[in-house]
């Protein structure tokens, strides 16, 4: 699985059955296309392509239209998202959820898990709410996390409108996935978390670094902690 992770973080658009052919050309493991197909479906990905979901959906849940098609970003806290991604550890493995502010691409809030059941979603959604107050649009994908009554009621209590990814809008989940992708090169393949509280820490300490010092060029070399705020990069301009 950590293989497979790292596959996919290079190359998001394989499915199960070239990510099998990956693990062979790249690390020389024999495996199935059925047995890659069957990791993949307990890491929670699978290949990005229109219309890909990464989770899958309970068959009774409810699935709320997709608001964002077209639609101006153009400050904070007006889209929230929320999306889930596989750590590995020395042994075993946890899930992180995000809530992230789509305009400055700041992390509110995050949440780890060793299931990936509703729960550890709607505890980092309601810390951000605690944090930060309320969007006017929270945007996921159709897993079974986020169409739960347990996450879609704590949106609907405070009048959130709630919009999720249908065909064709995948391209949208881009800024959670260069999250991921900075997160796992810079952190989590450098380390071998030995236990949950180690992965807390280093977890916790890069999204702080990411949030407060890394710069973004489509940022205009603002970091999301200044673009959320509304500050100035504090550089002067021929450095910026």
């Amino acid at each position: 699985m950590k293989k497979i992770d790292r596959i996919y973080m290079k190359y998001p658009f394989k499915g199960s059955r070239r990510v099998a052919l990956a693990l062979w050309d790249i690390y020389e493991e024999r495996v199935g296309r059925k047995r890659v197909g069957k990791l993949m479906g307990e890491m929670g990905i699978s290949g990005l392509s229109p219309g890909a979901k990464t989770t899958k959906r309970g068959k009774e849940s409810k699935i709320y239209p997709y608001l964002l098609r077209g639609k101006k970003i153009e400050e904070a806290n007006q889209v929230w998202a929320c999306d889930i991604t596989y750590i590995p550890m020395r042994k075993g493995f946890l899930y992180l959820a995000v809530v992230m502010d789509w305009y400055s691409r700041r992390v509110l809030s995050h949440s780890l898990s060793n299931t990936m059941d509703s729960d550890f979603c709607v505890e980092a959604l309601e810390e951000a709410l605690s944090r930060y107050g309320v969007p006017e649009i929270f945007n996921t994908d159709q897993g079974s996390q986020f169409t739960s009554e347990a996450f879609t009621g704590v949106l609907l209590s405070r009048g959130i409108s709630i919009s999720m990814d249908g065909k064709g809008s995948w391209r949208d989940n881009v800024f959670v996935e260069r999250l991921w992708r900075s997160l796992k090169y810079e952190e989590v393949y450098l380390r071998a978390y030995d236990s949950v509280g180690d992965a807390k820490s280093g977890i916790g300490g890069w999204i702080g670094f990411y949030n407060k010092v890394r710069r973004h060029q489509g940022l205009g070399s603002r970091t999301p902690q200044q673009v959320y705020y509304g500050l100035d990069s504090g550089l002067p301009k021929e450095a910026a």
